[in-house]
């Protein structure tokens, strides 16, 4: 399979939530929104969709899922954040597999990992290929 890109779709009664709070915290820009469903585009190359249900669909429970965004200065989105009024999930901190990061938390339960890259331990150099 040859896969042209790749987005996470999102089943929530907060549509319109998850848009204002990605919107206002990460610049996201609007691709579709016909007011059930909405496309989002963040940094020009990372897309994240949110529906309201529609017939039995289930919604997202909000467990267990990550979004992962790598950025270039990662202490001053942590400050940005912060001053804003977010709550941290995951302190920032620096990790031996070559990161520097922190987590908040989504309107609708997703972890939001925001880092950036920095040189892996000895330890974990050898995991990268």
């Amino acid at each position: 399979m040859k896969t042209n890109e790749l987005s996470t779709c999102f089943c929530t009664n907060d549509v319109d939530t998850c848009r204002e709070f990605y919107q206002r915290y990460f610049s996201a820009k609007t691709v579709f929104d016909c007011g059930w469903y909405v496309n989002l585009c963040i940094g020009g190359n990372g897309y994240v969709q949110f529906m309201q249900p529609q017939g039995d669909m289930p919604t997202f429970s909000g467990t267990g899922v990550m979004l992962n965004f790598k950025v270039d200065d990662v202490d001053a989105e942590h400050a940005k954040l912060k001053e804003a009024g977010l709550q941290t999930a995951m302190p920032l901190e620096e990790h031996p597999w070559g990161d520097r990061g922190f987590s908040i938390i989504d309107p609708i339960g997703n972890s939001v990992y925001i880092y950036s890259d920095r040189e892996p331990s000895d330890e974990f150099k050898q995991y990268y290929k």
